[in-house]
């Protein structure tokens, strides 16, 4: 293996969830890192040390390491003034469930528009989720075309997805559980494999061709989906079944180490920028092949069927009249994003049903106004919204959440716990969930 001193300059191009998140993480150990995007209001607030997005610790790692730190909109300037640049472009889905490249090429055309005048070898990274075959029929064809040079001779080309979760960008990046790098040559591959050595000591770094590391992505991903859509499968079989608790089950099963505790509790399906786009791709790469993925389309299809589910559970409780207070608007904890958010949703189709609405998030009531209007109201705490709800439904587990009490709730109102944060004893008739048999 031959490793080649690049030097600890970075450039990341987009500086959107994932990117000021990889600015601040480089940074905090030691790298020089140039943001570049052509959002100007990113780039200012890259410059001031400010977050352009909201992420856990961002603020302040960003703050912390502001020497180290710079953004501009200027491709020449960052390409010329790194050895290795990382792409995190949008790559939105399209109507079949592909992924599009759009901002991948014209990344990868002005890359190489700089490469042209550069002598240096230099290491292109793709990190943006893309299908299989993408990377080297897109973004590879834009930088040798626009460059006029040879990937593997005059610079280098690698695959580099991240496992991460909003909420903990950092964290994750820091402490992976493991590193995916497809390569275009070895050359290219130990130059990132260096980086990642000097960068989260101790990870293991996994290998491999580009098109491997494309399919292990999405697979990755779809089965993290399959696992959280059998746990809910489970759940709404012991809601059949007397005596049924889907907590009993999946926490014994995940003592067996083939399967794990992780991702394998019943609950709301999952949602995010990830998980229900990255399973609906890996189903669109197969049609391509004419293969046929029953588990992938059998894992969508629950996570599916969990919103029309808990809508009906909540009509079920509620007369016409009734106020219900959704709980979490979020797609999950620790952020604001409420991208396929099973709240939101939920919040939507109880209106349109002519159902009053109010609705409570520790952090996304802002994004879920812009989507939801004036058709919910939202409440300010979570207080008021259990004092003006006759069915409150936890929907989103933030931590808050565990600390609602008996009295907290309206006079004569219920709740409707989708993830059993509650001591149901000490709710007694008031108190309800999914996952489990009720009479």
């Amino acid at each position: 293996m031959h490793y080649i001193n690049m030097g600890k300059k970075i450039s990341i191009i987009g500086l959107g969830k994932l990117g000021s998140p990889m600015v601040a993480a480089y940074a905090e150990k030691g790298y020089s890192v140039i943001g570049v995007d052509v959002n100007q209001e990113y780039v200012a607030k890259i410059n001031e040390g400010k977050a352009p997005v909201s992420e856990t610790d961002l603020v302040d790692c960003l703050e912390r390491n502001k020497e180290n730190i710079s953004a501009t909109t200027d491709y020449r300037e960052a390409v010329l003034n790194s050895d290795i640049s990382f792409i995190i472009v949008p790559t939105q889905s399209k109507e079949d469930g592909d992924f599009s490249t759009d901002y991948v090429v014209r990344a990868g055309e002005e890359i190489g528009k700089v490469l042209k005048e550069k002598s240096d070898f230099h290491l292109v990274v793709l990190v943006s989720t893309v299908t299989p075959c993408s990377t080297e029929r897109y973004l590879l064809k834009a930088l040798e075309e626009s460059s006029g040079k040879k990937c593997g001779e005059d610079f280098g080309l690698c695959y580099n997805p991240e496992f991460i979760a909003l909420g903990s960008v950092i964290y994750n990046l820091l402490n992976p559980d493991f590193v995916l790098i497809g390569e275009s040559d070895s050359r290219s591959g130990d130059i990132l494999e260096s980086f990642y050595k000097n960068f989260c000591n101790g990870a293991s770094i996994k290998r491999m061709n580009i098109v491997n590391a494309e399919i292990t992505k999405i697979s990755l991903n779809t089965f993290v989906t399959t696992k959280i859509s059998y746990a809910n499968m489970l759940a709404e079989l012991c809601e059949k079944i007397p005596g049924g608790n889907v907590d009993a089950v999946t926490d014994a099963l995940g003592f067996d180490e083939r399967i794990g505790h992780k991702y394998l509790k019943g609950g709301v399906g999952y949602g995010g920028p990830c998980f229900p786009r990255d399973n609906r791709a890996l189903i669109c790469t197969a049609k391509k092949y004419n293969v046929e993925l029953p588990i992938a389309e059998a894992t969508d299809k629950i996570n599916k069927n969990q919103i029309p589910r808990i809508v009906e559970r909540i009509t079920s409780l509620i007369s016409d009249k009734d106020t219900v207070g959704i709980l979490g608007l979020s797609y999950k904890i620790d952020t604001n994003v409420i991208e396929e958010s099973q709240g939101v949703e939920i919040a939507r189709i109880l209106t349109d049903g002519g159902i009053e609405v109010i609705a409570y998030d520790p952090a996304a009531i802002k994004n879920a106004k812009e989507v939801l209007g004036e058709r919910v109201s939202f409440s300010s705490s979570l207080r008021d919204c259990l004092l003006n709800s006759d069915l409150s439904v936890i929907i989103t587990p933030w931590p808050e959440f565990k600390e609602i009490k008996p009295e907290d709730l309206k006079e004569g109102s219920r709740i409707l716990d989708c993830w059993r944060m509650l001591d149901s004893n000490k709710f007694k008739d008031k108190y309800l969930s999914i996952g489990i048999y009720h009479e």
